[in-house]
């Protein structure tokens, strides 16, 4: 049994050392209004007064309805600032102007969005001295379900370790809202798209194998497929010398 009062003083402690260490006055995240977001918004705040939700809807029906409905009813429970940066007509002409030179696949108009969105981050961070904290968990790293220098990037990553079964089962302790619990996991970038569906597994399988080794060899051949060809993900650049 995880003792989650322990947890939590020594993630607080782990996010001050960041931005001491740091010279830095703030934190900020992006708020999508999902289970990691709420996990690493309601840490953050805890530990660092000044911290900022962005919300970023960036195309999808369901970014300004659902995700921005629940983004702002965490952080009004938990007392964490928020600001909304409408990211659609940047990604619309992004997307034109890149149109003029190739031929965007699915994959790499879906991969905009993420990058858009910590390319605000960023922007926001480097012009008020804050942090960009990550929101991405150990199950999606493992698969490398994530955007490369998109969701995948930050200055520190407080939950980084965690499963999606330690995500909420930590967020039951801090006391979330139900309705965190009842979302299926989406990265939100399709209206109907859902994390399990694209990968074919669920995290309740990813969980099993990582924390215990223990899953069915149709499940295991899926996870260890993913693994190995998002390894660059997980890796700095490959350089010369």
């Amino acid at each position: 049994m995880r003792d989650y009062n322990l947890e939590t003083t020594n993630r607080i402690k782990f996010i001050r050392n960041a931005l001491t260490s740091a010279g830095a006055e703030g934190i900020v995240y992006g708020n999508s209004g999902g289970k990691d977001c709420a996990l690493v918004g309601i840490l953050c705040t805890m530990a660092w007064e000044n911290t900022l939700g962005l919300i970023m809807p960036c195309g999808s029906k369901r970014n300004y309805e659902a995700d921005k409905t629940d983004a702002l009813a965490v952080a009004k429970q938990f007392n964490i600032g928020v600001r909304i940066i409408d990211l659609s007509e940047v990604k619309n002409e992004f997307a034109r102007a890149a149109c003029e030179t190739t031929e965007l696949t699915d994959s790499a108009l879906a991969n905009i969005a993420p990058r858009l969105r910590m390319t605000t981050l960023y922007a926001v961070a480097a012009s008020e001295n804050r942090l960009v904290a990550g929101t991405s968990n150990r199950s999606e790293a493992y698969m490398g379900y994530f955007t490369k220098w998109g969701d995948g990037a930050c200055d520190f990553n407080p939950i980084a370790d965690l499963t999606v079964t330690e995500v909420y089962d930590f967020l039951h302790f801090l006391g979330a809202p139900d309705f965190i619990f009842g979302k299926a996991p989406s990265a939100g970038l399709i209206d109907g798209q859902t994390d399990e569906s694209d990968m074919g597994v669920t995290y309740r399988s990813i969980d099993d194998f990582l924390l215990t080794g223990t899953v069915c060899e149709h499940d295991r051949a899926i996870i260890e497929r993913f693994h190995l060809s998002s390894g660059h993900k997980r890796s700095m650049p490959v350089t010369f010398g």
